[in-house]
């Protein structure tokens, strides 16, 4: 829909809103820190397997030794 209208037979336009320009260096920063975080959460799951399966080896040599 557009942002201005006109109203009846005035022959005035009225202006609902001004559109301001998108800040891309804010919209830059939030996308680069979205993929910081969901790189962290990666390797936080990652480290989780490569312990648990360190600690399942550890507790089969012990018993088994």
């Amino acid at each position: 829909m557009s942002r201005t209208y006109h109203h009846g037979k005035d022959r005035r336009i009225r202006v609902r809103g001004i559109r301001r320009p998108t800040d891309l260096r804010r919209l830059a920063r939030a996308l680069i820190d979205l993929e910081q975080a969901k790189a962290e959460a990666e390797a936080e799951v990652e480290y989780q397997k490569q312990a648990k399966g360190k600690r399942v080896k550890r507790q089969s040599r012990e018993t088994g030794a």
